[in-house]
């Protein structure tokens, strides 16, 4: 396992980060099981953990936290905050107000007294940015958290937070968190340089789309619409629909390309992100310890100049097939925002 520094922080990060996200109800319930993924991750040589209070409304946390009990210390441990955590007006987003109360709530579970990093999972259009960032700053100074950044923020959320930064002497985020795969290769257009910019350190989610990349949807073959991921969001995995089955047509000539390679597609997945001189670290996301062990064979492989322009041929780059978080989009893009009253769409009076 190689490591990197995490953006300007002077923080070692493994470059492959273990994701948490389908540990508990979501995924896999079995805390043992949990503890068991989280123990093998460790002794492979990984040093970063990634979860979230939203992940399975807060199980994930509170089995990262059993598990890390006396290897705390050697832990780089990561969290979020934004998402709704039960019923309420305030029991969500980027305010003061929350984050004070979330923070609180992610140390019990994770049983720890700090947080390496603490991220911003969304931007909130509600809150000015540098309520954020002013509040994330006061819990640096308490020892709470030792650095934050954020997640799936826009190119110009990013630039717009450090620009707040520099206006009004507030610490800056120094990190984020994109969706980055071969399917999804559109953050390389701004978000991955804008941070490489700013000198943050990027951490990728979702290198196997979403299930897309591990081979087990192909050209042809049966596409079972009401389990596991498919069931939640049917429209993105329907092969009937034309931006599906180009996706299988794409999967198709990646097994094959993988298969001159001579490894796995999944491997060639997690191999992919690392290329990119903005990334830092790969997070992976298994259920077992053997789906764990199968992506860390992606650790090893190191994808030369033939292979990656290869990759280009077949999803040039900046190229989403797939949107990764498609479950959410900015409110800038919502037909309201879209669109003026009806009395002031036309140029001229009647």
């Amino acid at each position: 396992m190689r490591y990197r520094t995490l953006g300007g922080t002077g923080i070692e990060v493994s470059t492959h980060c273990l994701g948490t996200m389908m540990l508990g109800s979501v995924g896999n319930p079995d805390h043992q099981e949990g503890a068991r993924v989280v123990h093998a991750a460790l002794d492979a040589g990984i040093n970063f953990v990634d979860t979230a209070d939203m992940y399975s409304a807060g199980e994930s946390e509170e089995i990262v936290g059993k598990a890390l009990q006396g290897r705390r210390d050697d832990v780089v441990l990561a969290t979020k905050v934004h998402f709704p955590m039960g019923q309420g007006p305030n029991r969500g987003g980027n305010s003061r107000r929350w984050i004070l109360r979330a923070v609180e709530d992610s140390l019990r579970r994770l049983r720890t007294d700090w947080i390496d990093l603490y991220q911003v999972h969304r931007a909130d259009h509600r809150t000015d940015v540098e309520e954020t960032l002013s509040v994330l700053g006061d819990l640096v100074r308490q020892g709470k958290i030792r650095t934050f950044g954020c997640s799936t923020f826009p190119a110009a959320e990013i630039v717009e937070a450090h620009w707040v930064s520099e206006r009004r002497a507030l610490p800056r985020f120094r990190t984020e968190q994109p969706p980055y795969s071969l399917l999804a290769r559109g953050v390389e257009n701004t978000v991955l340089p804008v941070a490489r910019r700013h000198g943050m350190g990027v951490l990728t989610w979702s290198p196997l789309a979403s299930g897309f990349l591990t081979g087990r949807y192909r050209k042809g073959g049966t596409i079972d619409l009401g389990s596991g991921r498919a069931a939640l969001t049917p429209h993105r995995f329907d092969p009937a629909l034309p931006e599906n089955a180009r996706k299988l047509e794409v999967v198709e000539q990646l097994v094959a390309l993988a298969d001159d390679l001579g490894c796995t597609l999944p491997e060639l997945a997690v191999a992919f992100p690392l290329a990119h001189p903005a990334v830092t670290s790969v997070i992976l996301g298994p259920r077992t310890v053997e789906q764990l062990a199968g992506l860390l064979k992606g650790a090893a492989l190191t994808l030369d100049d033939e292979a990656l322009d290869r990759i280009d041929a077949i999803v040039p780059p900046g190229t989403d097939l797939y949107r990764a978080d498609g479950a959410w989009q900015p409110p800038a893009l919502t037909p309201a925002a879209l669109r003026r009253p009806v009395a002031d769409r036309a140029a001229a009076d009647n």
